[in-house]
């Protein structure tokens, strides 16, 4: 990573003009291909140097940055609107607060919804994570000076972030603890910080599925797009933000995972962008065995090992549903934030020529919650004939968690219920139903609405049926 060039897009979220440009820089570099990384910014692989060219190119609108001193912010905008969110938190909440930010931090800064699961709270050293309040953050703070990890005595104020950033950086090495971080950032800077009631309570959410084309309200569409290789080629991203200008799609978001998304498709544009992915021939539906790794950029032994481990899985029929995976060559790393780790040793230096094979570790986090930052070992210095069968039995290990979980609640009553009946609208096609109790949020019904009171162009949410194609049944 040190020798790789990166382009820092602030909290992953970058418009189709600003990264055309881009594409354009790596032309010239005589790319053909660009990678994502793991902190939602972008990494051009291995290439000849070219002096006049980068030299050209030094003032992208982005923000080019080569030096390993920079950090990229990582925030979780891409979820926002389609996935499980805060109530108060929206898109555009984010996209002020990245614009606050008027300097290169040298620090990992996360700003994130704890509600959702594609993006990490805890993988930064100052994790602003959303409080129930509105406008107001819990501070996680993980400096590498700190022996102990420490969340910030009060709730930070969403337009405070910036400049307590910078402020933390410019004085957290003459201080020894977060108690004294906050006496003296208190001292320099007036902010509008509020007490906190309740400690951070993060609830355990599967790994959601984010590829594909999917309905986003009544007349819109979001479309995940991945690559097994993460060699995401030019010639298409070019096509592709061309078809975002043409169509007003103001943002291409970038995903941890090595892949984006992009929100707000018009439904009208939705066949015209389906002849696009199959001109270009793009695959919009990998198994979620596939979408829950992280590699290292550029690696292609990594990249193999995920091959062969996702062939073993699929071949056995096992399902790995909530987990993720990642394959690491930092042993003792803390920035993981997967479920399940595989760390491959580093191979001993032996004279006269013999070869050595591979041998691994594999770790999973405290009860497969990749935010629980505690990770456990489950077996050492293994040969990767063995990986397959005991990533298996630890898939296994996840499920059975959870039925024991679910026995516990059970225990309670042991008395026999019969369920009681209510009233539905089922769609006649899908059997999609739309229940009174929950309105529908995707299409911004709020909940409690009768059906009777749904706006008469109201259509179903799965296959686009109209309301008049929903029938009262009783479940």
């Amino acid at each position: 990573m040190v020798d790789l060039k990166r382009v820092f897009v602030k909290g992953g979220i970058i418009s189709p003009s600003e990264l055309k440009q881009i594409i354009s820089y790596a032309e010239s570099l005589g790319l053909d291909a660009l990678h994502f990384g793991s902190r939602q910014d972008i990494i051009f692989p291995a290439h000849e140097q070219n002096e006049t060219v980068e030299h050209q190119y030094a003032k992208l609108s982005t923000g080019m940055i080569s030096d390993i001193q920079y950090q990229n912010i990582v925030s979780s905008y891409v979820s926002s609107d389609i996935f499980g969110s805060t109530t108060w938190l929206h898109g555009a909440t984010y996209l002020y607060i990245m614009e606050s930010f008027k300097y290169n931090p040298q620090l990992k800064i996360n700003i994130v919804d704890p509600e959702q699961q594609l993006v990490p709270l805890f993988s930064g050293q100052l994790n602003f994570i959303a409080s129930p309040h509105e406008d107001y953050w819990y501070l996680h703070i993980n400096l590498p000076h700190l022996k102990a990890s420490a969340y910030y005595p009060v709730l930070i104020y969403s337009w405070d972030i910036a400049k307590i950033s910078k402020t933390i950086e410019e004085v957290y090495l003459d201080t020894e603890d977060v108690d004294e971080l906050f006496v003296l950032i208190n001292a320099l800077l007036e902010t509008n910080s509020r007490t906190i009631e309740s400690n951070l309570n993060v609830s355990f959410k599967p790994f959601p599925y984010y590829e594909g084309m999917n309905k986003m309200g009544i007349n819109q569409y979001w479309l995940g797009l991945y690559w097994r290789n993460n060699r995401y080629y030019l010639n298409f991203l070019r096509d592709f933000c061309d078809f975002c200008l043409d169509n007003r799609i103001g943002k291409i978001s970038i995903t941890p995972w090595k892949s984006f998304i992009v929100k707000g498709i018009p439904k009208a544009s939705k066949l015209a962008l389906e002849k696009l992915l199959g001109k270009a021939g793009i695959n919009i539906r990998h198994s979620l065995l596939e979408l829950n790794w992280h590699l290292p950029v550029d690696d292609d032994k990594a990249l193999a090992l995920k091959t062969y481990i996702v062939k073993n899985f699929d071949q056995n029929d096992i399902s790995t549903y909530g987990l993720t995976f990642a394959i690491s060559k930092s042993k003792g790393s803390h920035s993981y934030f997967t479920s399940i780790v595989i760390e491959k040793n580093t191979s001993p230096s032996i004279e006269g020529g013999f070869e050595t094979r591979d041998t691994y570790n594999v770790l999973y986090s405290e009860n497969f919650d990749p935010n629980s930052q505690k990770y456990i070992v489950y077996a050492q210095d293994i040969n990767q004939l063995e990986l397959s069968g005991l990533l298996m039995e630890l898939s296994k290990l996840y499920f059975e968690q959870f039925s024991i979980g679910n026995e516990e609640a059970d225990k309670g009553d042991k008395s026999e219920v019969t369920p009681e009946k209510f009233e539905v609208y089922q769609c006649q096609d899908c059997l999609t139903v739309y229940n009174n109790i929950y309105g529908d949020e995707n299409a911004k019904i709020e909940a409690n609405t009768s059906f009777e009171n749904v706006p008469s162009a109201y259509k179903c949410d799965v296959c686009d049926a109209p309301k008049s194609n929903f029938v009262k049944v009783k479940m």
